[in-house]
């Protein structure tokens, strides 16, 4: 079987900046990888390239068997990627926000609501505005969006900021039923006690390249996520969802 992701000593432009500089890396279907690193190091744009919104310049570059030095824009369909930035309509309800990423695929509408359930948006908060929302529930909003399409392969940019103790042990249990449906996982954390313990891999990287690589800390249950500790907990919020 080949590789959800296979990237070979491939290069991404951010402008004139390679914000990638030459990665290598490979992920198997079912995996579970955190890449760990300092700000700057290439995390964010390693997600946006396997996302198809980093255009791959030169080397190999292939998700799901779609060529992203050829065609970056194929494999958008078929990943979700949550990120710093909140794509919310703050106009529309949290429902009706995850409503529309379900058309957009043109999945039924009761993923949607099977989805919003699951993350815990009932009652009020899912008739609420976007835009009227905390950042924790917005964090949560985008997570049921994300879950609603059942992506091939979820892409998470520190997926536990801006989520209380309770939705970062359920972002566990969520990991870790996607992975047995047959997703593979590739996120980004600066919180290593949260995100070790759900990876296969940790890859390192630096200066736009991997730098190294060791194992997860990865349980039979991923049930279990350590909460962090006191003052630790990131600051961002938001996602971006590929459609």
């Amino acid at each position: 079987m080949a590789p959800v992701v296979q990237f070979r000593a491939a290069v991404a432009l951010a402008g004139r900046f390679p914000a990638l500089a030459g990665v290598d890396l490979c992920l198997e279907q079912g995996e579970v990888v955190v890449v760990v690193g300092a700000n700057g190091a290439g995390k964010t744009s390693l997600l946006r390239a396997c996302a198809g919104l980093l255009p791959v310049t030169s080397g190999e570059a292939t998700v799901l068997g779609v060529d992203l030095t050829t065609d970056h824009t194929a494999v958008r369909r078929y990943v979700g990627l949550l990120g710093h930035a909140a794509p919310l309509y703050d106009e529309l309800s949290a429902a009706e926000n995850v409503r529309f990423a379900v058309r957009a695929l043109g999945l039924p509408a009761g993923a949607g609501d099977q989805a919003l359930d699951r993350l815990g948006l009932t009652g009020r908060v899912r008739t609420t505005s976007a835009g009227r929302l905390s950042a924790g529930q917005r964090r949560r909003v985008a997570l049921a969006a994300l879950l609603a399409r059942r992506p091939a392969l979820w892409l998470l940019d520190e997926p536990h900021a801006g989520l209380d103790a309770a939705s970062r042990s359920l972002l566990g249990q969520l990991i870790g039923e996607a992975v047995a449906d047959g997703a593979t996982v590739l996120l980004s954390s600066h919180e290593p006690q949260l995100s070790v313990p759900l990876a296969d891999r940790v890859v390192s990287m630096g200066g736009g390249r991997v730098t190294g690589e060791e194992p997860g800390g990865r349980r039979v249950t991923l049930a279990a996520v350590p909460s962090a500790e006191p003052g630790r907990a990131g600051g961002g919020v938001g996602a971006i969802h590929v459609a």
